[in-house]
């Protein structure tokens, strides 16, 4: 059964510190808020629209793979694609550009020089 995502209509999103934190396996400095619905990878159901912002110089060090869809924006700042464990290299995007990936593909690290924030979706297949 699916988790459907809650009705809301427009209301300002505090970008400020109230309902940012940390997901789980990500670094300090990278800060996930959930907009609307509810993503449960246990039971690999549901949907879920979140912003995702990396506080400047921060990076991953190992790429990511996940069993859910995937929709990235990035709205503001900066992100580089492919960067090694100490955060060099890799490919730099501006804002922008998105990506859409299915599950079972491996993609990243991810580094920000100045910072940025993206719109995620993530979603299982029905």
């Amino acid at each position: 059964m699916a988790i459907d995502k809650e009705h809301k209509e427009f209301y300002p999103v505090d970008m400020g510190t109230d309902g940012w934190h940390t997901p789980p396996g990500y670094p300090d400095g990278i800060e996930q808020k959930i907009l609307a619905g509810k993503l449960d990878e246990d039971a690999k159901v549901g949907n879920r629209t979140r912003l995702l912002r990396f506080k400047p110089g921060v990076y991953t060090t190992k790429p990511f793979v996940h069993d859910y869809w995937e929709e990235v924006y990035l709205v503001e700042g900066d992100l580089t694609v492919g960067n090694d464990e100490r955060g060099r290299g890799g490919e730099a995007f501006s804002p922008h550009t998105y990506a859409c990936r299915p599950p079972g593909v491996h993609h990243g690290p991810f580094k920000s020089e100045r910072g940025c924030v993206l719109l995620e979706v993530h979603y299982y297949d029905s």
